[in-house]
């Protein structure tokens, strides 16, 4: 139909009479619209229409036009779609100038005719200067603003299209040709221009980029649709995923970066809470003794006065912090979340932006439903509105998705930030903590605070703009209520103010259930964490029931605490369910009752319905957001509590290059706790350069705290400590990392491949790399497990002489290595012609042969230097180190060469070293041979070689496989029974019973919309006449009923899922730990306890896809790995100052874990966007079939379809994403499952018992033994067949590795025989149960270890002696005086891993934990070899008085201590070569003839030995 043009009219608005005279037609007419096929106006589409899309363009041109300003913006190279796009623009140019010199020709147009074409004209070239701003722009490959500009230009010329075409074909001409032509190729210039700006302008450099990480180079379609993923989800579909499909961070998103922008805010809001702390305690801090300074300078109160005054003034305070309690120590608050808001406040605005802009688009449905059943029941309005409504159904729903999938991916990848940020910032803190402050916070607490924490803030973030998103959309949904049903909304207003004290409520109690609840997971995750460090104790001594019950115990504390705070999600399932149901009802039922006037149509009824259905999601949240900011709430202070712990002090150790001695110490007192009595006292110590310094002492006296101090890691009282330039530390305990050997030695420096072949043969490691499958490229095992205990010292003094340090600290390197390795070490590394000879050396050992060689003794007694001075003085001065010497080492004294010089040592005893040595390096090969044939070692199907650089290395790495084994990771879907076994967990009482209730509960749902659209049928049934009260009453029971019974049995479904949530995780726990507790000792050899841990701590509910989830648990598990390796080594990278590197590495393993972890996001997103555009289309084909079918239909049925349409891309979504959810969730069962599924060692008890007094005699038998650590492995012991009679005292030697601990391992049956058997008592030990054997001998392990808890738990865990049987042992131990001397006594509480006791004071609690047994048979498995003489003296005394009736087989360290043995068994190679009393072996002149020899126990004289002959 040919539209009129009007040249001249008048408008009755005069607001419409500017456009008119400017286009020279009507602007408006509303005839155009009020017929079968509308129109638009011209003189609207040649102003509105051109204006929007220009007026976005020069709105956002700024942004695009600030890059061209820039110094230094980046310029790429001219792609060939960038210069089609400026020749696309060009054209179009062209177009606009073409436009303006026809009208210019023609010169009675009208204005909008000259104005048109300049404006496009302009905006042409604006067009082309931002798409050069876009190519110079960093990193971009489109323009998301341009597309969007040329989408608008588009649509909005769609309409002057048609009128063109349309007045074309109803004239059957064109009237206007040049103008005609000149538009229609300018439209096909727009839409050219609108697909290439759709297409990605990647430069070569982004392309690279863009094959490890797509998103870099995908387009703006491509990023907001999420199909630059697509690849990986056809990869995923055709295979299972693994790690190397994942593709990298981008820069900006790794975790370095991020924390660097944290840290920056951090600091600043951290010393405004330092501020306000300060401020809040200054009252206190004005009252603390303020004469005291003015006083001690006055009177000349002496240090030790002073210093004992503030000791006693920090007990004081400690106690009164003690009776307020422990939570209530004033630490730095209110920090945390301004510093998160703060550093991510752009990522909030622009999700905050997205979230508003969806939920005020949500609003816009209800009133497009409206409209349609409007539509419906009145036949006269035009079908094309009909139409345009579906088509705006389509888009608002379409856009609600894309606005709600950029909402959510930016809150869960903030989310995931923070929890990365925490993890890395607790990691650092841990760094820098004091030793007291570690105390507080145990490995188990912290690594609380980086899984469960650090989670809970990141979920709660995820939610943070429904705070003021919810109250917003409960008040608009009020008032589009009010609108449709007046003042009737009050009723359901009511309903919901009555629901917000309830929520209240619910929220206060379940913080502090959360607070309880983390409590006990922290105490768990310690005590399990100390079971992983000690499993070997606990197998030894049977203690695993005793431990297992110990945490079963905290886990009902745990899961009742869990089970109160369900019942209250059950309530708040019970008022989410059923608030909007009340609501409704409600409303509804005052509505109609009222006014008799008031009839519920389809109307009013649906739309309120849709409203109701947005007013479900902010009050369902509303619990929800309350109990995630509750939670988050106590995370962020626990968090901020630790944090705000103690620092070292910086300052403790003054590093300065200037000073004259290399360390001085001057008045120093010193503790481990700062409110306990000092350990150190009026330490006063001076170290010229170069000078080796020996310090001894008694068990107990101070020297490994002397270290620690010069270390800094203790508190100082008082005093003052200089030290010159850099240090090396070598630890009692070696500390080695999983890493490769190589890296161990090289610990972060540079390789000088001179300098590192010079320090593997000074410490005799050669050998050692010549018998490992790769060379120094082999992986050391977490605790460097497949290395022996003098091969551990060795590597750990080897990364000490490779770092050119200036100053060396080494306590008691020596003692974990035989006496000729010690002695090589010694002299090629320690000693005056050493590595380190031009280096000072601070020295604390054990043996005494060496104290003449070196250049100073320090002789410490009860934390005091009593004496300083040469070997020489020292042994003339009759005082303490004189009586040390004269009561243990006596054949020391007579050796004429121990006085010599060493500089004049003779040819004789040169020649002598020179066999020391070649004995040594013999001895490293035997080592390093039988060692790697040990199942818990390693070997060529044990060992991991890491790549190597070096050529020399490579065909030996090849050759090396890993010892610590790849953590497990499953594929494909998961198995059946699976499902079966949790469902089996839960009980099938409870999960038939979920299953039911939440079934009729969906029966309930839809008979009440049922119900209701017959309800609103009665407006048409009972129109114009009076409605019926009795009906409008049923109507309103029924539809209430319907409402309550949904709520009810949600209620009752959500208990019994609570019970049945509860009793899976209590069964699966049980199982799993008594699993672990049960597994072979091979698999804790070759399993990262951060790994069993991550078991321990994984929670059951994430939202991820199958394999992705099972990446990101696998990528978690070394996170917790290395945070215990760095805590476990913290004294040896603080002593380096290697802190910023072991960070670099950690945030390295987070990003590892965040790459699967955002690709996890990401995915749902592309799932989610693609699932909304399934129900969006389903919403579209419900409303045109609605508008096809609307003859046959009534308003009734429309609301309802599209009402539950509009429902089912939120059912849509829920349905697959639980489906993936539930195959997501299912694998941290899998995984567990694996763990329970796993081989476990021999029944603890079994049907053959032994008789109550077995073992009565104590005589051994061995017949033709082997044993191999696993089948693949070579045997260890090959053919052990000897006798041991009752009571005898074997002594067992022979060089490293020859097999001693695995005849000891054997005997508890830690590996099971291959071939022949162990008879005790004429009783085969293979047929007992372990905890039947293993109950009835007694062994004193190398490693003390000690557990948390009170001193009696680690003697008595099962509690079956009295206090009186306690004492009695300790008296004998040599423990009594130092137990009784302590405050609490036998509830004196041992710190982790008994760090607050001394290795030999915790030794002496393992030979009191034997005496407490006292078997028959006694096993001392190298008991004495990290404790000194004195301690080694008391317990040798001990176990031959109090053991004397028992058969006692000692695997010997040092040699004297076995040479009052009935019999010696010499093991070489797994064999026993001589077995006979020490004399006869000595005459033999065999294999321990030379080892006695190269122990030195009787100088190279043979006539000494002749002595020791006739002495035996």
């Amino acid at each position: 139909m040919h539209r009129s043009r009007v040249t001249q009219f008048e408008h009755p608005e005069n607001m419409f009479q500017g456009l008119d005279s400017f286009c020279g037609s009507v602007f408006w007419n509303d005839s155009l619209l009020d017929r079968p096929d509308p129109d638009l106006p011209v003189c609207l589409e040649q102003t509105v229409l051109v204006w929007i899309p220009l007026g976005f363009l020069w709105l956002s041109a700024p942004w695009h036009l600030a890059t061209l300003f820039k110094r230094k913006s980046p310029k790429s190279r001219l792609s060939k779609i960038y210069i089609f796009k400026q020749v696309l623009a060009g054209l179009l140019l062209l177009t606009a100038v073409s436009g303006l010199t026809v009208t210019l020709v023609d010169r009675k147009n009208s204005a909008v005719f000259y104005t048109n074409p300049t404006l496009f004209a302009i905006s042409w070239i604006l067009v082309m200067l931002c798409q050069e701003g876009v190519r110079r722009r960093e990193k971009a490959v489109d323009s998301g603003s341009l597309f969007f500009f040329w989408l608008l230009l588009v649509v909005c010329e769609i309409f002057p299209f048609q009128t063109l075409l349309r007045e074309a074909l109803n004239q059957g001409e064109i009237v206007d040709l040049p103008r005609f032509c000149l538009f229609y190729i300018g439209f096909g210039l727009e839409l050219t221009a609108l697909v290439t700006s759709a297409i990605a302008d990647a430069s070569p450099e982004i392309k690279e980029k863009a094959k490890k990480n797509p998103k870099v180079g995908a387009s703006f379609l491509s990023r907001i649709t999420f199909s630059w993923l697509n690849s990986l989800i056809i990869t995923g579909y055709k295979r299972p995923l693994v790690s190397e499909d994942l593709w990298e961070l981008d820069l900006k998103e790794d975790v370095h970066h991020i924390r660097q922008d944290f840290d920056k805010v951090m600091k600043e809001e951290f010393r405004k809470a330092r501020v306000r702390l300060q401020k809040q305690q200054s009252g206190k801090m004005s009252k603390r003794r303020p004469h005291l300074h003015q006083t001690s300078l006055v009177k000349g109160i002496s240090q030790d006065a002073l210093v004992m005054e503030e000791i006693e003034e920090m007990k004081g305070q400690r106690q009164k912090r003690n009776q307020k309690g422990r939570g209530e120590v004033p630490y730095p608050h209110s920090w945390l979340f301004p510093t998160i808001v703060k550093t991510f406040k752009w990522v909030l605005l622009k999700s905050a932006i997205f979230k508003l802009l969806q939920a005020l688009l949500a609003f816009v449905s209800p009133q497009l439903l409206k409209v349609m059943i409007h539509f419906i029941q009145d036949r006269t309005i035009h079908e094309w509105k009909g139409y345009m409504c579906a088509v705006l159904f389509l888009l608002v729903t379409s856009l609600q998705s894309l606005f709600e999938q950029q909402y959510t991916k930016y809150c869960f990848l903030m989310g995931r930030k923070v929890q990365a940020i925490i993890v890395a910032t607790v990691y650092k803190k841990a760094l820098t903590m004091s030793n007291n402050a570690l105390k507080d916070s145990t490995v188990g607490q912290t690594v609380t605070l980086m899984s469960a924490d650090a989670q809970r803030i990141r979920e709660a973030l995820v939610f943070i703009h429904l705070c003021w998103l919810c109250p917003l959309q409960i008040a608009l949904s009020t008032v589009f209520l009010w609108l449709e049903l007046g003042p009737s909304v009050l009723a359901g207003l009511f309903v919901m103010v009555l629901l917000v004290p309830i929520n209240g409520l619910l929220a206060t109690r379940s913080r502090g259930f959360q607070v309880k609840n983390m409590g006990h997971k922290d105490k768990r995750m310690k005590l399990m964490n100390e079971i992983l460090n000690g499993i070997k104790i606990l197998k030894l001594y049977t203690w695993e029931p005793s431990f297992e019950v110990q945490v079963e115990s905290i886990r009902e504390q745990e899961l009742k605490v869990m089970r109160k705070s369900s019942y209250l999600s059950s309530v708040s399932t019970l008022t989410f369910t059923c608030a909007p149901a009340l609501v409704s009802v409600l409303t509804f039922a005052v509505f109609v009752s009222v006014s008799s006037e008031n009839v519920l149509d389809p109307q009013k009824a649906f739309t309120s319905i849709s409203l109701f259905n947005i007013l479900r999601f902010p009050m369902g949240m509303l619990p929800q957001i309350i109990s995630a900011l509750v939670q988050m709430v106590v995370s962020i202070k626990r968090l901020e509590k630790f944090q705000g712990g103690e620092d070292l002090d910086p300052l403790a150790v003054e590093h300065d290059s200037s000073l004259s001695t290399s360390v001085s110490v001057q008045n120093g007192t010193f503790a481990w706790d700062s409110d306990n009595k000092p350990v150190l006292k009026n330490i006063s110590l001076d170290i010229n350069p170069g000078r080796l310094v020996a310090v001894v002492g008694a068990v107990g006296s101070g020297k490994s705290s002397l270290i620690s101090a010069l270390l800094g890691e203790m508190n100082k009282l008082i005093g003052h400590i200089s030290v010159k330039g850099s240090l090396a530390y070598v630890p009692q305990q070696a500390w080695i990392q999983n890493a490769t050997l190589k890296d161990n030695i090289l610990f972060g420096s540079e390789l000088d491949e001179k300098k590192y072949q010079q320090v593997l043969d000074a410490c005799a490691l050669r050998p050692d790399l010549d018998q490992l499958p790769g060379g120094d490229q082999t992986e050391i095992g977490e605790k460097g497990i497949n290395l022996s205990g003098g091969q551990k010292q060795r590597v750990s003094l080897a990364r000490a002489a490779y770092s050119s340090a200036d100053t060396y600290l080494l306590d008691d390197p020596l003692s974990a290595v035989d006496s000729h390795v010690g002695k090589h070490l010694f002299e090629r590394v320690i000693g005056p012609n050493g590595l380190l000879k031009d280096k000072t050396r601070v020295l604390v050992t054990h043996g005494v042969n060496f104290l003449p060689y070196v250049d100073e003794i320090v002789v410490l007694v009860d934390g005091i230097v009593s004496e300083v001075g040469s070997y020489n003085s020292l042994r003339a001065s009759g005082g303490a180190f004189s009586e040390f010497l004269e009561t243990y080492a006596k054949e020391e004294n007579k050796k004429s060469d121990a006085e010599e010089d060493p500089a004049e040592t003779d040819p004789v005893e040169q020649s002598q070293n020179t066999q020391d040595e070649a004995t040594a390096s013999v001895t490293v090969t035997k080592e390093t041979s039988s060692c790697h044939s040990q199942g818990h070692s390693n070997n060529s199907s044990s060992v991991a070689v890491k790549k190597s650089s070096s050529t020399n290395n490579k065909k030996q790495s090849e050759n090396g496989k890993q010892l610590i084994q790849e953590e497990r990771l499953q594929s494909g879907d998961v198995k059946f029974s699976v499902y079966l076994q949790y469902l089996r967990a839960m009980g099938w009482l409870y999960s038939t019973g979920v299953f039911v209730f939440y079934f009729l509960q969906s029966v309930a749902f839809i008979g009440s919309n049922l119900w209701l659209s017959e309800w609103t049928g009665d407006a048409v049934k009972y129109y114009n006449t009076t409605y019926p009260v009795a009906i409008r009453d049923m109507r309103v029971g029924i539809f209430g009923g319907l409402g309550v019974t949904q709520g009810v049995l949600v209620f009752l479904g959500a208990l019994l899922l609570v019970e049945g949530a509860v009793s899976a995780s209590r069964t699966l726990h049980t199982d799993l730990l008594s699993s672990i507790l049960q597994l072979p000792m091979h698999f804790f050899d070759t399993t990262p306890s951060g790994r069993v841990i991550n078991r321990f701590a994984k929670r059951f509910y994430v939202a991820t896809s199958r394999q992705l989830r099972r990446l990101d648990s696998v990528s978690l598990s070394p996170i917790y790995s290395h945070f215990g390796e760095t805590l476990a080594g913290l004294p040896v990278i603080r002593a380096y100052g290697h802190q910023e590197r072991f960070i670099k590495q950690n945030e390295t393993i987070i990003d590892n874990n965040m790459k699967s972890f955002y690709m996890l996001i990401f995915s749902n997103k592309w799932v989610n966007i693609r699932l909304e555009m399934l129900g969006n289309l389903v919403v579209f084909f419900a409303a045109l079939f609605a508008v096809v079918a609307r003859d046959h239909l009534d308003g009734s049925v429309v609301g309802l379809s599209i009402t539950y349409a509009l429902n089912v891309t939120h059912t849509l979504i829920v349905l697959v994403r639980t489906t993936s959810q539930l195959e997501t969730n299912i694998v941290a069962m899998e995984r567990i499952s694996e763990y329970i599924e796993i081989e476990k060692e021999a029944p603890w008890i079994t049907d053959h018992r032994p008789p109550d007094d077995w073992p009565s005699e104590g005589k051994l038998r061995f017949e033709d033994y082997k044993v191999r650590y696993r089948p693949e492995l070579d045997l260890v012991l090959n053919g052990i067949t000897c006798d041991i009679d009752s009571s005898e005292k074997i002594g067992i030697v022979g060089r490293t590795g020859a097999g001693k601990s695995s005849l000891t391992n054997c005997l508890f049956r830690i590996i099971e025989a291959a071939e022949g058997r162990i008879l005790i008592d004429g009783v085969d030990i293979a047929k007992l149960g372990l905890h039947d054997l293993r109950s009835r001998l007694t062994i004193i392990p190398q490693d003390p270890v000690l557990f948390s808890g009170t001193l009696r738990l680690n003697l008595d865990p099962f509690e079956r002696f009295s206090d009186a049987d306690i004492w009695r042992v300790l008296e004998l131990s040599h423990l009594k005086d130092f137990v009784s001397g302590l405050a609490a006594g036998l509830q004196h509480e041992v710190s982790e891993g008994g760090e607050n006791l001394s290795v030999g004071q915790r030794q002496l609690l393992c030979l009191a934990r034997a005496l407490l047994r006292k078997s028959r048979i006694l096993i001392l498995d190298e008991a004495t070899a990290a404790v000194d003489l004195e301690t080694d003296n008391l317990i040798q005394t001990t176990i031959r008085k109090e053991f004397s009736h028992c058969t006692v087989l000692t695997i010997a360290h040092r040699l004297n201590t076995i040479l009052d043995s009935s019999r010696v068994m010499v093991l070489d190679a797994g064999r026993i070569v001589e077995f006979d009393s020490p004399s006869a072996l000595l005459e033999k002149q065999g294999y321990f003839y030379a080892l006695v020899r190269d122990a030195g126990l009787t100088g190279v004289d043979d006539t000494k030995l002749e002595e020791l002959l006739e002495a035996l």
